[in-house]
């Protein structure tokens, strides 16, 4: 009995090291934000509807992490007008915000944040093109912008529009 039931511990201890260390680079590929983002058409009132284009050495871990790229693009990064888009401001254009509130955005974008309550992949809509030795990897995710303002408002990360200046 001893010689079936270590040998299985062992195999389940090594394949959920090895998924582990796949989440660990792909959160280490996603810290440093590698990323495009694209306007993906128009949306519904108060949601911005995008096409994210992320970097990874692994196509499903990609597929994942776009939408947390996509969070931080309309916060931080904004995107291009074209094909019937407008393009968009990032939400906190102000330089430095990112570090100022650092401990708020490493809790926010870490696995299972928040942000994942202002992002939804729309099916059917996953691309992956293998470049080198990594995955590009582009999905359409809805982010509902106004609820996202909003919470970023109520963390006093951004100001209200109606504040003034």
């Amino acid at each position: 009995m001893k010689k079936i039931i270590f040998p299985l511990l062992a195999v389940a201890f090594i394949l959920s090291s090895c998924a582990a260390a796949r989440q660990a680079r792909a959160n280490k590929d996603t810290n440093q934000f590698r990323y495009e983002i694209e306007c993906a058409g128009n949306a519904i009132q108060g949601t911005y509807l995008v096409k994210v284009w992320t970097y990874s050495r692994s196509a499903g871990i990609a597929e994942n992490q776009c939408r947390k790229n996509a969070v931080h693009g309309v916060i931080f990064k904004g995107y291009g007008g074209g094909q019937g888009c407008v393009s968009q401001r990032p939400m906190a254009a102000q330089p430095g915000i990112e570090n100022q509130y650092k401990d708020y955005f490493d809790s926010f974008f870490a696995d299972g944040g928040e942000f994942q309550k202002y992002a939804s992949i729309m099916s059917g809509t996953t691309e992956t093109v293998r470049v080198g030795n990594e995955y590009k990897v582009g999905v359409v995710v809805s982010v509902r912008k106004d609820d996202l303002r909003k919470a970023l408002e109520a963390a006093g990360i951004l100001k209200k529009l109606n504040s003034g200046f």
